[in-house]
């Protein structure tokens, strides 16, 4: 199962670093586990895109934006730490996507196919 082998520091898909976010159902409130594609943003920082295929924002981005100060993440061979989302915005957003795509320029090509603009989220350690 993909959370065994990120747990055990096989931490990538598509040649991206990813994560375990933890967060709590929107509806259910139950908890929710989700391998996410996660990019540096300085010491203590991640950045998240939620994409969801491009038509709809994907379940963790919902869930997470409903319960913010129930987030960890879980990075490989590493426990889960507690994390303050912020989704960007203008300048902040244009600086974190220039880095996304440089990095992985697909995401790029992904939004160029979307009506939406796509949500970046910085999760930052609390």
């Amino acid at each position: 199962m993909w959370n065994g082998s990120i747990r055990a520091g096989k931490g990538q898909f598509m040649g991206t670093e990813v994560l375990i976010l933890h967060t709590t159902g929107r509806r259910s409130g139950q908890p929710r586990e989700t391998p996410v594609t996660w990019f540096a943003d300085g010491d203590n920082a991640w950045l998240a895109v939620a994409s969801g295929g491009g038509s709809v924002h994907p379940d963790w981005y919902v869930n997470l934006m409903a319960h913010p100060e129930q987030a960890t993440i879980e990075l490989p061979g590493r426990d889960p730490v507690p994390v303050t989302p912020q989704r960007l915005a203008g300048a902040d957003r244009d600086r974190a996507w220039r880095l996304i795509t440089a990095a992985q320029p697909r995401y790029g090509k992904y939004q160029a196919k979307s009506d939406r603009e796509y949500p970046v989220v910085r999760l930052t350690v609390r």
